[in-house]
This record gives structure tokens, C-alpha cells and sequence, in this order.
């Protein structure tokens, strides 16, 4: 697959530690916990975060368009081929030459490519576009 000026398509590395050390007994955002007799698991990000393996992929945003939605640039989207494309989900979409990801706003047989930020226009769908809906953002990993 191509880069482009909104997306960089990533693949990433193959782990062989078998997933990252999971505490089943959650992080409090309040008052601490007890850290007295708590359980450590492994858990695969892979088996949390991707349902169809063989239609998922990677790709890190690049731009502003969807801060509103909490894509921010560089983040990594996982997104999935498979899902049927509806009205409010969040896609990446090939259009006119170029890869996206925006909301869709679909009404009846007309589709919008809708950002999530008011300094980028609204994108209408139309005969004349080169148009294909790559597939349906799942998940977004961000760095911190």
C-alpha cells in the first residue's frame, strides 16, 4: 500500500514474547490501590484489538482534520476491511487518487466524507469521484 498526505500505512513488527504483562486489578485515576496480592496475566493486543485478522491493517494519521474525534496526527488507527460502512463510523476511504479517514454521513444514496475539525470542508461524494471506503476504524492507539 501507498502513503499519503493523510495516512502512512504501517505494519508492524512480529512480537515473540507472546503479549505484554497484564494487572487484571485496573489503575485507579483516584485514590491508590493496594498493590498487596494483585494477579499478573499476559495479554495480546493483537487477540484485544483485532477481531478478522486477515482484513485488518495499520495506519498512522497524518494531519488534523479528525481531532475532534480524538485522531490526532500520528496516532495508530487499526481498521478493518470487513465492516459494513454505515452512517457515523469513522473510515478510511481512497478518494480521487488519495487515502482519508473521516466520519461518513450517509442520507439515503448520498455520502459525506465529514471532518472533525471546522478548519477542513466537508467532502461530498459524488459520480464524478474515484471513490472506495478502504475499511472502518476500530480502534486508535496513541502515544502519550
Amino acid at each position: 500500500m501507498n502513503n499519503s498526505k493523510t495516512l502512512e500505512f504501517f505494519t508492524p513488527k512480529p512480537s515473540k514474547i507472546g503479549g505484554a504483562i497484564f494487572l487484571d486489578t485496573g489503575i485507579s485515576a483516584g485514590f491508590p490501590i493496594p498493590a498487596d496480592d494483585f494477579e499478573t496475566t499476559r495479554v495480546s493486543l493483537d487477540e484485544e484489538l483485532i477481531k478478522n485478522k486477515s482484513t485488518t491493517f495499520f495506519a498512522k494519521v497524518k494531519g488534523q482534520s479528525m481531532i475532534g474525534a480524538g485522531l490526532n496526527n500520528d496516532d495508530l488507527l487499526v481498521i478493518d476491511r470487513s465492516l459494513e460502512p454505515s452512517n457515523n463510523k469513522i473510515a478510511v476511504c481512497f478518494i480521487d487518487g488519495d487515502f482519508t479517514v473521516k466520519r461518513l454521513r450517509v442520507e439515503g444514496t448520498e455520502v459525506w466524507l465529514q471532518p472533525e475539525n471546522p478548519d477542513y470542508p466537508i467532502i461530498k461524494i459524488t459520480d464524478e469521484n474515484d471513490f472506495i471506503i478502504w475499511g472502518i476504524v476500530t480502534n486508535v492507539i496513541k502515544k502519550v
